[in-house]
């Protein structure tokens, strides 16, 4: 079933990234679809890295390019090969008529195998969990599930979500990710520590209260936090500020990579209306990080707690806020006013399942956009929004 998902938009993105460069790094989580991906590519040549005859076969890397017909040269899990960077190196600097793929559940620089990140020579693609404009590829109707379950095509397309698949995914991570690219021997602590970041997922970063938590010093909790976001597993968001005195200008938040994971942890086999809310939040993240990026993207919060979940900076001083409303009905201004006194340029949104085509509203003396997720992602929300 899961072989049978065409992923157009992704197969798009990878031709994108090919027309810029020749050397396309594909990366996500473990069991995310990065190989189901690369199966699906036409006429290209597969090479497992974790078998033994692929290693003999690319020994005398020169030789090996010069004997491929296919057109795209595909490397399944490249890290395991002695010095992947040379393989790489070869082929795009002698082999320019190749398209050369190459995939890995960690950032280029996660391991010392790679002795640089081949700059010049490659462009990124991070490969998410199942996006809300895929959701109809795979046959899901109700959002909800993909809350529920998460967006790894294995657990969306169950008829159940099952605790072991996420018990063992998480066990696999901390051996063949973890273990084998940083070296960490605390499996426990470390496990611990994921499950402290998923359970507080979408609120902020509390280094010391983890440090406590799991029997371990703030130095070590720190890497292990820096192992998550390499791996994809985490991402941290930086606070937006001006320096003033009334916002938070240095604590983080974290969330965790998928819906799934954060409900697992939770121990949530259905889900509550304030539980849909929070999760749909970080499927919202999820398509600003694919559109945008994780770069730029910041939140915003004061110390009288007023907060606005995500904030994209633009030109000039000018910035969007988006909040996450699972019911649109339930948006309050209060946060947003706050925010605008201090950063008053820009555009407002709220995104929310909403059926209906995006409309603009005044509320509390705000121009607010108001659209679901994919005519955001489109940019026919952001045509709506009152220009300075």
């Amino acid at each position: 079933m899961i072989q049978s998902v065409s992923r157009p938009y992704w197969h798009q993105r990878l031709e994108d990234a090919w027309s810029k460069a020749p050397l396309v790094w594909l990366t996500g989580v473990r069991r995310v679809g990065k190989t189901t991906l690369t199966r699906q590519l036409p006429d290209a040549l597969l090479l497992n890295c974790d078998l033994p005859g692929t290693t003999r076969r690319l020994e005398d890397p020169q030789r090996f390019y010069a004997g491929v017909e296919a057109p795209i040269v595909v490397f399944d899990e490249i890290h395991r090969l002695s010095d992947p960077s040379l393989v790489l190196k070869i082929g795009a600097d002698e082999f320019p008529q190749l398209r050369i793929l190459a995939t890995g559940s960690s950032t280029l620089a996660a391991t010392q195998k790679f002795r640089d990140t081949l700059t010049g020579r490659k462009r990124t693609v991070h490969l998410l969990p199942v996006l809300s404009r895929e959701l109809a590829s795979f046959g899901v109707a109700d959002i909800r599930r993909r809350l529920l379950h998460g967006g790894l095509p294995e657990p969306l397309l169950a008829a159940e979500k099952d605790p072991e698949f996420f018990a063992e995914w998480l066990d696999s991570y901390y051996a063949r990710d973890i273990q084998e690219l940083f070296k960490v021997g605390k499996r426990r602590e470390f496990l611990h520590l994921v499950e402290i970041v998923l359970r507080n997922s979408g609120g902020l970063l509390q280094v010391a209260s983890i440090s406590r938590q799991c029997g371990i010093s703030r130095p070590t909790v720190m890497s292990y936090l820096e192992a998550l976001d390499v791996t994809h597993v985490l991402t941290l968001l930086r606070p937006f500020h001006n320096g003033g005195r009334q916002e938070i200008l240095r604590q983080p938040k974290a969330y965790g990579f998928d819906t799934g994971f954060v409900s697992f942890v939770r121990g949530w086999e259905s889900l509550r209306e304030q539980d849909c809310g929070k999760l749909w939040e970080h499927l919202v993240l999820e398509a600003i990080l694919d559109r945008e990026g994780s770069r730029r993207l910041r939140f915003w919060r004061s110390k009288q707690q007023r907060e606005v979940d995500f904030i994209l900076p633009k030109a000039q001083g000018s910035c969007d806020a988006i909040e996450c409303k699972w019911n649109a009905a339930d948006f309050s201004a209060k946060s947003l006013n706050a925010f605008r006194k201090l950063h008053p340029k820009g555009s407002n949104f709220v995104l929310s399942p909403q059926p209906e085509p995006p409309y603009l509203r005044g509320v509390a003396g705000l121009e607010v956009v108001f659209s679901n997720l994919n005519d955001w992602i489109a940019g026919r929300a952001e045509r709506l929004a009152p220009h300075e």
